[in-house]
């Protein structure tokens, strides 16, 4: 990446202010020995501003800088003494939002240690499997999966709440230094279709990466963050560290509920939320607070935007929704700002400074305009392939998303869904995801999914599930004949389910088997 764009975008974002020179030599200095990953992050941010708030919990406790790198520090050296944990081994951290989250990743990074970070939505036979195939050395975990991790090994050690505090208040004292090798972030991919994968995320090496980001995502340091993504996702993890670097205040919440979110943007006075979709939507539901949340940055990512929900979210708090389109594989690929928002509230936007992307047909050739093809993508943290050896299609440094897509001629990416999920209904293409839009702009609507169903004359046909908001009825027949107006006969849903809710993971992606449970 260009130093004059880097420097640019390190001011603009006030990175480069001037500071105390003792300061300013230690945070370089800990950049220099630790490196890029959390743990020098988190390292660089205390020597400049020991004193600052770090995290806040949901119950207002404060923790500075300087205050989270000694108790990481401590938990460090107590995992080393207590169970060998050394560079190399993998523990797993089975943990909602809170700082003790935090303190464990980053004592895993202080060691070379990598850290998996567990999907709290995984089943206890799912969590099974993820123990086994990364052969975890050590599970942390919070006090309320304590029933579901029953079943694992028994040589398997594990960490509740209650023991992960008395390793850090009985810490032995003594000198970390960096490892031999950084310790590894994993995260699993999100399991909407099966068992999850462990992804290698790469440590940074440089601020190529976090420029990117801010470049287009009007972030600065020292601003004032609520995270409510999971962390243990890679859009969660990925604020975690761009928090960091900005020296920022993290307010976190272990449980996602849309008017204690409204409320803590208020009374902390937040510049920016990091969220998926489906939170945005929630805050929707709930009525405004009296006065909004003094919002710059509403940063999503994870899953596709409803449409419609951009420009109505942005009339109710104003012109700061930023979409990220990406994936555990790729990080990012595109953003979308508030401007792309309002003219194309389905887009993802355009790929930020450094990154490459290109639609291709299945013979590797680019497409034109406007037509349909595989997103591949090229950047600096491209994922280093799953653990178990497997890794993702490529071609000329690009890789494959597994997504479908097209680009506009002035440059706008639209994704129209997983290519796995692509419905074939009579010889037809049809996408879900243009089905779900429309349908969602329903007023009695409050959320959509729309999958492929086994069909004796068709292959396939359509099945819309649909989620009504309280009071509100609808038509089976009425739906299709909406859908017909707009869209061509093979885009319509002969099968329309009224459901209580769509079931989601933890990060708000709609389970698709789930759905076809329904079926048999």
């Amino acid at each position: 990446m260009d130093l004059p764009f880097v420097v640019t975008t390190l001011t603009r974002r006030g990175l480069l202010s001037p500071g105390r020179p003792i300061r300013v030599a230690s945070q370089l200095n800990a950049l220099r020995r630790w490196g890029w990953s959390l743990a020098g992050e988190l390292r660089q941010a205390a020597a400049r501003d020991p004193g600052r708030t770090a995290v806040i919990d949901e119950h207002g406790a404060e923790l500075t800088y300087q205050e989270l790198l000694e108790r990481a520090e401590r938990m460090a050296r107590a995992l080393r003494a207590g169970f060998g944990v050394q560079a190399g081994d993998r523990i797993g951290v089975l943990c909602r939002n809170h700082p003790g989250l935090i303190e464990t990743v980053v004592a895993a990074t202080l060691l070379g240690v990598d850290a998996v970070l567990v999907n709290t939505g995984l089943s206890a036979a799912q969590l099974a499997t993820v123990a086994e195939e990364q052969r975890l050395r050590l599970l942390v975990h919070d006090d309320e999966f304590a029933e579901r991790v029953v079943g694992l090994p028994a040589d398997l050690p594990r960490l509740d709440e209650p023991a992960r505090e008395e390793l850090v208040a009985v810490a032995l004292p003594g000198e970390l230094r960096p490892p031999e090798r950084d310790g590894r972030i994993i995260v699993l991919t999100s399991g909407t279709t099966g068992a999850p994968k462990g992804a290698r995320r790469p440590t940074p090496n440089g601020f190529g990466p976090l420029v990117s980001i801010i470049d287009r995502i009007p972030l600065h340091t020292r601003d004032r963050v609520l995270i409510a993504a999971p962390i243990f996702h890679t859009w969660g993890f990925a604020a975690l560290q761009v928090c960091f670097a900005l020296r920022a205040t993290i307010v976190l919440h272990r449980r996602f509920d849309p008017a204690a979110t409204l409320a803590a943007l208020v009374a902390h006075r937040c510049d920016a939320l990091f969220a998926v979709p489906v939170m945005v939507q929630r805050l929707m539901e709930v009525p405004p607070p009296d006065p909004r949340p003094p919002l710059k940055v509403v940063a999503v990512s994870g899953s596709a935007l409803p449409g419609g929900l951009a420009p109505r979210f942005m009339d109710v708090y104003g012109d700061a929704l930023y979409n990220l389109y990406g994936s555990t594989e790729v990080s990012w690929a595109s953003i979308a700002g508030p401007a792309d928002l309002r003219a194309a509230p389905t887009t993802s936007g355009r790929p930020p400074h450094g990154t490459r992307l290109r639609i291709l047909d299945a013979e590797g050739q680019p497409v034109p305009d406007g037509q349909v093809g595989r997103i591949f993508v090229g950047n600096e943290m491209l994922f280093e392939g799953y653990t178990s050896g497997a890794t993702r299609p490529s071609l000329d440094g690009l890789l494959d998303t597994g997504d479908l897509g097209r680009l506009t001629a002035d440059g706008l990416l639209f994704v129209d869904g997983r290519a796995d999920d692509m419905i074939v209904s009579g010889g037809e293409n049809v996408f879900p995801s243009e089905v779900e839009n429309l349908l969602a702009q329903l007023p009695q609507v409050r959320e959509a999914a729309v999958i492929g169903v086994p069909d004796p004359e068709y292959g396939q046909r359509l099945a819309a599930f649909l989620a009504l908001h309280p009071g509100e009825t609808l038509d089976p027949e009425a739906v299709r004949e909406y859908v017909r107006h707009y869209l061509a006969r093979f885009s319509v849903p002969r099968d329309v389910v009224f459901v209580k809710y769509l079931p989601r993971n933890a990060t708000g992606k709609v389970l698709t088997r789930e759905l076809r449970r329904y079926y048999g």
